[in-house]
């Protein structure tokens, strides 16, 4: 009889632990932040007003119209005398950075925010499960976290991965794929160095289009240490809710909005063409139309669906992107990738964003430039000096890259945030109380038409 009862009860055992197996695995398929570290160059690096002018003024191939014009969109660009360029720009050999170069940038980057990382948690790399390295423009052999994993004498049974190609939205892209090694890698820790190089990649030819890469990029990155032990949660900063990817790559006109190609004259830089802010909408559109089910309540989906009705044709692309979507009703922070000032405010505008809303865009584009994967953390890294995030708060982070890619997702602030990190010495005076613009001051002659007859020698 006992033994009739013991087979009755295994087919309700056996229910039972297919209804829960799926509540576990969720439990330990989170993904926690523990800290990031974004890497701030020396001063002797920054690149102010007369440095950019030298700068342009030793590219020989450039003629007055060419000058105008780098001249012109400096001072549309949105971005200060504080940014920092790669070593072999400040010293005047951008036309001829060697391997050595782009190793030693990649050295300081990486080491200087791993190093803070380790020290600010204490976690010993030999603690560390997997490494994620995303650098776009240089790949090495052996790889970057190969390099990494020597410098710090890493374990053997370290799971490494090394992303290329991915440009500005490389950073989530690397969150996602530890999203996805978490799921079965249990009680994991996960570290991603995400930066860019940019000495080699400096671009010494003439074409308007690939000479506007060296008006928005500057030297920076990031390293972050995520995790899904639970046992770990309450050390946590932020937990990932959320994360859509979208890619264009197999349209023709997204695929090669921004590419590295060489010009004419067998120069390498990075290509930017008018097709980017009509990929960035259409990758935005479809990004959005996944996620925003996912984080808004149904009241304010059912009322977009209303109004989206009513949406005026008197905007950009980008700019129609989200109109009459009230996204603040489920989430409280807008982190936008500081790709440049045409793109922080379309999307603004496009979602309905305040100036409060997208300040920490601008500051770190301001201050920091367009650190290309790092420009995120950047941007979040103004949010916690502001002591704006609190728990509970979710942040929507927005990145678009080359390929062409959004890719979204959404945090959860874990406890109230108020390190000054990488802006502790300059956040108070930001965002600046006068706009004077030091490039325009320096160089506003260059739009006087009278001296249209100059012609440099």
């Amino acid at each position: 009889m006992e033994l009739f009862i013991a087979m009755s009860l295994l087919p309700l055992i056996y229910a039972i632990f297919l209804l829960l197996k799926p509540i576990y695995q969720r439990k330990h398929q989170s993904c926690y932040m523990l800290a990031y570290e974004c890497y701030k160059p020396t001063e002797d690096r920054k690149l102010d007003t007369e440095l950019c002018g030298n700068v342009i003024l030793r590219n020989k191939n450039l003629g007055l119209d060419e000058y105008k014009f780098l001249l012109q969109t400096m001072v549309n660009s949105g971005i200060g005398e504080d940014t920092y360029a790669p070593h072999v720009v400040v010293s005047g050999r951008e036309d001829c950075a060697s391997l050595s170069d782009a190793l030693t940038e990649m050295d300081e980057i990486m080491y200087g925010t791993l190093d803070g990382l380790f020290r600010r948690t204490g976690v010993s790399p030999s603690d560390v499960d997997i490494l994620v390295a995303n650098v776009s423009l240089l790949s090495t052999v052996p790889s970057l976290t190969a390099r990494i994993m020597n410098r710090y004498k890493m374990r053997e049974d370290l799971k490494v991965y090394n992303l290329s190609g991915m440009g500005c939205s490389a950073s989530l892209v690397a969150v996602d794929l530890v999203r996805h090694l978490f799921k079965i890698h249990k009680k994991a820790l996960a570290v991603v160095v995400s930066t860019e190089s940019m000495g080699p990649n400096w671009y010494c030819g003439k074409e308007r289009s690939m000479m506007l890469s060296n008006c928005l990029f500057r030297s920076g990155g990031c390293s972050m240490l995520l995790t899904n032990d639970v046992a770990l949660k309450n050390r946590a900063i932020l937990k990932l809710t959320c994360m859509e990817r979208t890619h264009l790559g197999s349209n023709d006109e997204a695929y090669e909005c921004c590419m590295q190609v060489e010009d004419d004259l067998g120069y390498t830089g990075f290509r930017l063409t008018k097709a980017l802010t009509r990929a960035a909408a259409r990758a935005f559109t479809v990004n959005l139309k996944v996620l925003v089910p996912k984080i808004l309540p149904l009241y304010e989906l059912v009322r977009y669906l209303i109004v989206s009705y009513r949406r005026s044709n008197k905007t950009t692309e980008l700019e129609k992107v989200g109109v009459g979507l009230n996204l603040k009703t489920g989430i409280e922070h807008f982190c936008i990738h500081p790709g440049g000032k045409a793109v922080i405010e379309g999307v603004g505008k496009s979602l309905g964003l305040s100036d409060y809303d997208i300040e920490p865009a601008r500051m770190a584009l301001h201050r920091f430039g367009n650190t290309s994967a790092g420009g995120l953390w950047y941007v979040l890294g103004y949010m916690e000096a502001k002591k704006r995030l609190k728990k509970g708060d979710r942040i929507l982070m927005i990145s678009f890259g080359a390929g062409f890619k959004c890719n979204n997702c959404v945090w959860q602030v874990m406890r109230d945030l108020k390190d000054g990190n990488v802006w502790k010495d300059c956040v108070e005076s930001y965002p600046p109380k006068f706009k004077a613009n030091p490039f325009f001051e320096k160089y506003g002659w260059i739009n006087d038409e009278t001296l249209g007859f100059v012609r440099l020698d």
